[in-house]
């Protein structure tokens, strides 16, 4: 499902509800979640330091790519049928 907001808000396929609030949601939750893990370290003690550090990366990265994505296409997603 995330996978499709990105490209509707990328323009590559026919224009979701609510586009521009799940962008903002999605990149929201995947950088929330690649800057916690510190607070989530100790709840998970079964997970090495190289898990925490490659996956909150990846998610960093995602993150960043859907806020830029969002930021980047901010005036067409305003748009009627956003």
């Amino acid at each position: 499902v995330w996978a499709l907001y990105g490209l509707s808000g990328a323009g590559a396929i026919k224009r979701l509800p609510l586009t521009k609030l799940a962008l903002i949601l999605i990149a929201g939750i995947f950088l929330l979640r690649g800057i916690s893990f510190v607070g989530l370290m100790p709840m998970f003690p079964e997970n090495s330091l190289t898990f925490w550090l490659i996956s909150s990366g990846i998610c960093l990265f995602i993150g960043g790519l859907f806020a830029v994505g969002s930021w980047q296409q901010w005036s067409v997603l305003g748009g009627k049928n956003a």
